[in-house]
């Protein structure tokens, strides 16, 4: 078990580079979108590569962040009963969870993904508008958050067995959402 969690640890640690990315793409998304629109409203200029360009920051957003809020367990999930069980119940709620949806999801998607993202980028498909990007950075977020969902999963599933043997701590901190 101390190397599983130490994979878990050093998954724990590239989910934090990845999210400290996602936070800079999103600061970065709405500063050009900020600057798009005063250049194109002051100034009359305008290019579709700036539209373009806040859609992949987006994409980079979501896709490398996704991980880094499983990770910190403030994902969405069905509050029915998760809140009044012990920290037991919560483990194996997490657990059953994990391995019978998140897994098998991320597994397909990251199986579909790849092959797309592999398509763009040897074609070097360009965006159909005039001014476009290409299009395979935009695409390689797909397998790359599909991936680190997949690989932060895993390192949720040792943690929480980890738990139930004993040989690791864990915080239950969940506050359901206001509604």
């Amino acid at each position: 078990m101390p190397a599983l969690l130490a994979f878990a640890r050093g998954v724990d640690w590239l989910t934090d580079r990845f999210g400290n990315l996602a936070q800079w793409a999103a600061i970065l998304a709405c500063a050009i979108s900020a600057g798009n629109a005063v250049i194109r409203y002051g100034f009359d200029i305008s290019s579709n590569a700036w539209l373009e360009i806040q859609w992949y920051l987006f994409a980079a957003c979501v896709m490398l962040g996704a991980s880094q809020v499983l990770r910190l367990n403030e994902h969405v999930r069905v509050d029915i009963l998760y809140g009044k069980l012990s920290a037991r119940g919560k483990v194996w709620v997490d657990l059953l969870g994990l391995i019978f949806f998140l897994l098998p999801a991320m597994g397909v998607l990251l199986w579909y993904a790849a092959p797309l993202f592999l398509s763009m980028y040897q074609s070097g498909e360009m965006s159909s508008n005039a001014g476009g990007l290409i299009r395979w950075p935009a695409m390689l977020m797909l397998p790359l958050g599909f991936g680190l969902v997949l690989l932060q999963g895993l390192a949720e599933i040792i943690k929480r067995i980890g738990w139930l043997q004993g040989v690791h701590e864990m915080a239950f901190q969940y506050e359901r959402p206001l509604q």
